[in-house]
This record gives structure tokens, sequence and C-alpha cells, in this order.
């Protein structure tokens, strides 16, 4: 039994991967096109959705890359091995991705001052096929985003591209029937805005994981209350918990014991514990040091 569920693990793995890498290829190709375009076509709308497939590249290939990471073992210099390297990689991203819409903004500020005649035609068409393109990966990922938080993150970047990919379409059919050359700047403004959105809530969550904050769909006193519930238990205390990454939710705490007690009678209520947790605070990865009449602090959370 245990052998087949790694192997249906790595075929799932593998083929997450692949749909990924599909997508990387579809959306280099919409990113190159479109700057292209944006530069032939003069449309600063166009270029600003070029940089926002470009971020959505980058997510990709962190995506993959961290898949491919995660396939790898731990080791004596690397405990946890690279599974913090999305992270990393995402706020780097996030931090980057909203240096860029700044200076969309400004432009778009400029540009709006002093409207420039746009090749709409182009614009149309390539919108169009981003599109497309984006709408392919979109329903590839689909299914697999409902389940890894990864994909997810993925998905709703491709999606949300795809939208702004129809705002450009509209702003081109507007430029070439009505000649609303400044609608360009406008949606590159919003553009903008919308990458900065998109940008800080990025940052804001890869900011708190890297610095192992509590994640905030936790209440700790809630997972305290739970655990000191269950027999035998006096109270959790010098509780830690954090995201190692997206898939690992851990808990390090020293649990206050009623009585002394064999080794083997304390696992009995350390599998208690991990069931708790695991079913009710999706928590699965814990770590307590049992302690009986020690003389320490017994606060939740203790100054280290």
């Amino acid at each position: 039994m245990g052998h087949n569920h790694a192997h249906n693990h790595a075929h799932d793995h593998d083929l997450k991967g692949k749909k990924l890498l599909i997508s990387i290829f579809l959306n280099i190709g919409i990113t190159v096109a479109q700057i292209i375009g944006g530069f032939i076509s003069g449309s600063l709308a166009l270029l600003s959705d070029a940089l926002h497939n470009l971020s959505d590249v980058i997510s990709l290939i962190v995506s993959y890359v961290a898949s491919k990471l995660a396939k790898r073992k731990a080791s004596n210099n690397k405990t946890f091995g690279y599974k913090r390297a999305e992270i990393l990689a995402a706020f780097i991203n996030a931090a980057t991705l909203i240096i860029v819409a700044i200076l969309l903004i400004i432009e778009a500020v400029k540009r709006f001052e002093n409207p420039q005649n746009i090749a709409s035609n182009l614009v149309i068409w390539l919108s169009f096929i981003a599109i497309l393109f984006n709408g392919l990966s979109v329903l590839l990922l689909r299914k697999d985003s409902k389940n890894n938080i990864n994909i997810k993150s993925a998905y709703l970047h491709l999606l949300t591209d795809m939208l702004a990919s129809v705002a450009v379409l509209i702003g081109g059919l507007l430029m070439k029937y009505y000649q609303i050359f400044w609608i360009d700047s406008v949606l590159t403004f919003l553009i903008g805005l919308y990458l900065i959105w998109v940008g800080y809530d990025l940052l804001k969550t890869s900011t708190k994981m890297l610095m192992l904050f509590t994640p905030s769909h936790i209440n700790v006193e809630d997972v305290v209350k739970r655990v000191n519930s269950l027999d035998h238990i006096k109270k959790l205390h010098h509780v830690h918990i954090w995201n190692l990454n997206d898939d690992e939710l851990h808990l390090e705490a020293h649990l206050d014991l009623e009585s002394n007690m064999t080794i083997t009678q304390f696992d009995v209520i350390l599998q208690q514990i991990e069931q708790l947790l695991h079913d009710e605070f999706d928590i699965n990865h814990v770590n307590i040091q049992p302690e009986y009449k020690k003389e320490d602090s017994k606060d939740i959370i203790v100054q280290d």
C-alpha cells in the first residue's frame, strides 16, 4: 500500500511538472510577442501586459524549479532541503513586480498628457492570442489548483492575466473604431495598480512565511485549548507554529504532563495530539518536548 501511494504521488508530481512546463513555454511565447508588438505598435498597455505575463513566466518557472528541488533529499548541512526556495523567490519576484508597476504608472501618467497614435490592429491580435494561450494554461492547471496551494497561486496569476488581456483587447477595439488613444494610458495605469495589489499580497504572504509568523488562519490560543482538553495533559506551552512552505505547517511546543509516565504511554498521547492537530488545524509536522514538574515558564508564547 505504501509503495503504491509513493508511486502515484510521484506520477502526479511529474504530471504537474509537465503541465507547468507547457504553461511556461506558452507564456514565454505570449511575452515575447507582446514585447515586440508593444514596441512596434507603441502601445504601453500591451507592454505592461507583457510584463505581467513575464511575471507569470517567472512564477511558473519558480513553481517548476521548486517542484524539482523538492525531490532532493535533505542532507547534514541542508536539513530542510530546498523546501523554502520557492518562498524566497516569491519574495524577490513580488518586490520586483511592485517596482516595475510603479515605473509603468509613472510612464502612463506622462503618456496620458501626450497621447500617441497606436497601431491598434496589432494590439487587438496580440491581446486575442494572449487570451487564447492564457486560457489554455488556465485549463491545464485548473484541476491541480484545487489540491495544491503552489499550483493554485500560478493558476490565479494566469487567470487574472487572461482578464488583463481582455482589457487590452477592449482598449485596442476602442482605439481602432473610436480613435480613443488615451485609453492605452488609462489601461496601463489600471494594470499597474493591479500589479501592485497582486505583488503586495504576494510580498506580504512570503514575508510572513520567511519570518516564521503564525499563519493568519491559525489561532494559537484555540490550538492550546484543544490540546489541553485531552486526558493526562496539564498545559501546552512555549508554542511556535509556522509554515515551512506551502504544504508543511509545523508546530513546536513544550507539553506539561499531569503525571510521570513512560515513553510508551507518552507516545499514545502524542498520536492523539498529532491526529487532533492534523484534523482540526491542518498541522502536519509536530515536535513536542514532554515535561513533568519542570521549573520553567508555562506561558503560551515565551521570548526565547
